[in-house]
């Protein structure tokens, strides 16, 4: 019998979400997406070491000897991003997501002029645009900035996508692609329910990402739609039919490793929806959003955590910048990051409680009880980062 990622593979792109060239590798996806986040736990590989510090020496030579630590590292993280990109794409055949900085989330301009540097980036190094997607936060600046770019052929992937007002604004403007995050809807509604669980057909982040899949298609809508964020094997063959589905190498490892009967839950060709359609303005979008407290949460709280992974990123930088230019590295902050992750000071974070990437949930949480110990982040972020109280 074919395995449960082989039968997906069939009906579904699947993509690897992960900065890991070799789990890349691994699972040959067609696709590949990564975030600031995914490269902080991919830079922490030693293999990768020479990568990082390509885009440092390179950035610090653009910017000049007597630029300040600050602006080189800024420059760096684009050139990293890329780098890794351009890495990846040497293993999938298709494309690669590469993410705008999430503190330009509320910026219109601002990201529009990020997301044309990146794509400047890798047409520099001979790479078309129809390989590159530009991951932008699905605010509705974010949006804006998107249906902009697309207008100049630049695609887009908008991500932190919770709420049904955003996809249908994204469809709106014409995006290429969209991102809604299954597992972080689920944790939302966990937690606001007491409910452990909840089976695959009523999962609400299925829920969500079936609707706007069914809405999408029902009125011809080009714009592709990718779950992602997912907590286990259920949420994953529960929408198997998807357009693209981005699955982090753990759960690819299951599904690899799975026999059973997998059966198609989606059909563009056959979508079923009931709902009429409706257009989104910003007076709307607002108000849709404001009566959504669950996506609003979840997109705030979503920013918040991958900007927290960018300043963290760019803290690693700047030690090892020091390093290659022989100044004394220093110290790194990783207790303040702990603390600011432990919401109720219990000496342990929780996936609820995690402000970052899911996959870099998973990649520190070595016993994978679900809880991340101070030992774990320590080892977790490298000797570089020192765990420390004052």
């Amino acid at each position: 019998m074919a395995t449960l990622l082989e039968q997906l593979s069939a009906m579904t792109v699947v993509v690897a979400d992960t900065g890991d060239l070799e789990a890349i590798r691994k699972f040959t996806p067609r696709d590949a997406t990564t975030n600031p986040s995914l490269i902080l736990a991919a830079a922490q590989i030693p293999a990768y070491q020479s990568l990082i510090d390509e885009a440092l020496r390179s950035s610090r030579h653009l910017i000049g000897d007597s630029a300040p630590v600050e602006t080189v590292v800024r420059e760096a993280l684009d050139e990293i991003s890329v780098i890794f990109g351009k890495e990846i794409l040497k293993i999938v055949p298709r494309r690669v997501s590469t993410e705008v900085d999430a503190r330009l989330s509320y910026d219109t301009a601002a990201t529009i002029e990020k997301g044309r540097k990146l794509v400047r980036l890798y047409n520099d190094a001979g790479i078309s645009n129809d390989r590159v997607l530009i991951k932008i936060a699905s605010t509705w600046e974010g949006i804006k900035a998107a249906e902009v770019l697309e207008r100049e052929g630049i695609h887009c992937n908008l991500t932190l996508l919770f709420g049904f007002a955003q996809a249908v604004a994204c469809a709106e403007a014409g995006v290429t692609l969209v991102s809604p995050f299954v597992g972080r809807i689920l944790d939302w509604y966990k937690a606001e329910t007491g409910r452990d669980s909840y089976p695959g057909p009523e999962d609400p982040g299925v829920l969500s990402v079936t609707r706007i899949f069914n809405y999408f298609k029902a009125y011809g809508y080009k714009t592709e739609v990718m779950g992602a964020s997912f907590r286990n094997l259920d949420e994953i063959t529960q929408l198997a039919g998807c357009d693209l589905l981005t699955i982090s190498p753990k759960l690819l490892d299951q599904l690899r490793s799975s026999e059973a009967i997998l059966n198609r839950k989606l059909d563009a060709t056959n979508p079923s929806n009931s709902e009429p359609q409706i257009h989104v303005d910003k007076e709307q979008f607002d108000s849709l959003m404001a009566s959504d407290r669950m996506a609003t949460d979840k997109l705030g709280e979503g920013i918040k955590g991958f900007s927290k992974a960018i300043e963290t990123l760019e803290s690693m930088l700047a030690h090892r910048l020091a390093e290659l230019e022989g100044g004394q590295a220093f110290g790194h902050a990783v207790q303040e990051i702990f603390m600011l992750n432990d919401m109720n000071g219990d000496g342990c974070i929780t996936r609820d409680e995690w402000l970052g990437s899911d996959a870099v949930f998973d990649a520190l949480d070595a016993d994978h009880d679900g809880r991340l110990t101070q030992e774990e982040v320590r080892c977790g972020f490298g000797s570089a980062l020192s765990l420390t109280r004052a």
